[in-house]
């Protein structure tokens, strides 16, 4: 569990250093939650949560490209936050446009590649329009994988997932009983990105909420007290450098574990 703690910029560069010279996660998931709550306690709308929120999510994506994350997914929007009261869905709608308008600059000269996952047809055309624009522009850039889950749910892609299978298991394309798991894998709105290898969520709440649910399956979880608004710099390194001291198993045993990385 990672907590509010404030280094000195001396102890930031050096954890920084740190961070930096040991095994990364390849790919980063974060569950970006705590926006309306850190808005409520302030006495402010909830959009405001969201606008501050927004802080977060461009000081973390620096971190994670400086330090050399190589993807990295933002849990931005889900397929159950439609079900919200739509002027809350109209504000987060048009932060997002925002976010893409401001952005632009810093994703294409810092070599991101920006890619978008869910049910992106559901998204209204100010926001897809520079959504698509953007992710086309970036498209050769190679430092960094962002990826904006949006209107996202895990279920909602694995029977995405399913019916695209079965058709065609109907048209005879596969046989059924040839599906690997790296032929469902290339069925999901994530075909292409490294495996999931750590989950953040902040807020204090320890659950996954429909995000990436098939890619979970052997990711590392670090939560965190912190609101989204409140989870910069500090804390993403804090969250990475706990993941570095752990050990991975994979059903396997420590001793395992330990012949296998002595080969």
């Amino acid at each position: 569990m990672v907590n509010r703690l404030m280094a000195s910029p001396e102890i930031l560069a050096a954890l920084e250093n740190e961070v930096k010279s040991r095994p990364l996660p390849r790919h980063v998931g974060i569950i970006m939650d705590g926006n309306g709550r850190w808005a409520e306690a302030r006495g402010k709308a909830r959009v405001e949560g969201h606008r501050e929120g927004s802080k977060s999510v461009r000081e973390v994506t620096r971190t994670a490209r400086r330090v050399g994350v190589g993807a990295l997914t933002l849990y931005a929007f889900s397929s159950q936050n439609w079900a919200r009261p739509p002027d809350e869905v109209a504000s987060l709608m048009e932060l997002l446009r925002e976010y893409l308008d401001s952005e632009r600059a810093e994703i294409l000269e810092n070599g991101i590649r920006l890619n978008a996952i869910g049910e992106l047809e559901r998204l209204p055309r100010l926001v897809r329009e520079p959504l698509d624009r953007l992710c086309e522009e970036s498209a050769g850039n190679s430092q960094m994988v962002l990826t904006l889950a949006l209107s996202y749910g895990g279920r909602e892609e694995l029977l995405f997932a399913a019916k695209k299978i079965a058709a065609d298991i109907v048209e005879g394309k596969v046989a059924a009983e040839s599906i690997a798991e790296s032929d469902f894998e290339s069925f999901l709105w994530t075909r292409g990105l490294p495996p999931l290898d750590l989950v953040i969520r902040t807020s204090g709440e320890q659950r996954i909420s429909n995000f990436l649910l098939w890619q979970t399956a052997y990711a590392e979880l670090v939560f965190s007290e912190l609101l989204w608004p409140e989870f910069r710099m500090e804390a993403f390194l804090r969250c990475l450098d706990e993941y570095q001291q752990r050990e991975r198993r994979y059903g396997l045993t420590s001793g395992q574990i330990r012949r296998n990385d002595s080969y």
